[in-house]
């Protein structure tokens, strides 16, 4: 399998394409954690709301507790003081929605901003790193058959050289069809070369 070309210029284009994919997903990842946390840290009033209504509540149900033992209005006070505590609950309640919304928030924004960037990538440099390597290394083993694999070497740079390439490298087209050898031979080249591969 060919994963990288022969040809120095074309494997340090394929290295730095590489390790750009590389930082962009890493880059992603560190700005959407560092992103998480600081929303996280949006909840701290939402925690101080749970624990203020809590400690709220705590005191009205013990202060409940004990007017229960007044005689003549402890009842009324008693159930005065339930309602401070069921009002504390709903402070705590309220405390709790604005944590889970904040999670919430955290938790999205994390998966946006890693995966629309990975998504790019792989729609992106990753079909053309798969491409190019199934067709080097296609080109490679043709190469290695010697003549037969140079003259299907020299039937894809038919159809994938530019006019202008097949126009300065002489009548191949003619000496292809004919099975001229030197002909073969310089078609056979162009595809590797356009592969970044050394010459047959």
């Amino acid at each position: 399998m060919k994963l990288y070309a022969e040809r120095p210029d074309r494997v340090l284009r394929q290295a730095l394409a590489d390790v750009t994919a590389v930082v962009v997903a890493a880059l992603a990842v560190w700005v959407a954690l560092t992103v998480r946390e600081t929303v996280l840290a949006l909840r701290g009033p939402g925690d101080r709301l749970v624990e203020a209504g809590t400690a709220l509540q705590g005191t009205f149900n013990t202060a409940a507790d004990k007017a229960d033992g007044i005689p003549l209005a402890g009842d009324s006070v008693a159930e005065a003081l339930r309602g401070g505590a069921a009002a504390s609950a709903r402070i705590s309640d309220a405390g709790w929605r604005q944590i889970e919304a904040v999670q919430d928030l955290a938790f999205w924004l994390t998966v946006v901003l890693i995966v629309v960037p990975v998504l790019f990538l792989l729609v992106t440099w990753l079909p053309l790193r798969v491409r190019y390597v199934r067709q080097a290394t296609g080109a490679a083993r043709l190469r290695g058959l010697g003549a037969p694999g140079h003259d299907m070497l020299a039937l894809r740079a038919l159809t994938t050289q530019p006019f202008t390439r097949l126009a300065t490298a002489g009548p191949v087209g003619d000496g292809w069809r004919s099975g001229d050898p030197e002909a073969v031979r310089v078609l056979a080249r162009l595809e590797l070369r356009r592969l970044g591969l050394r010459e047959a």
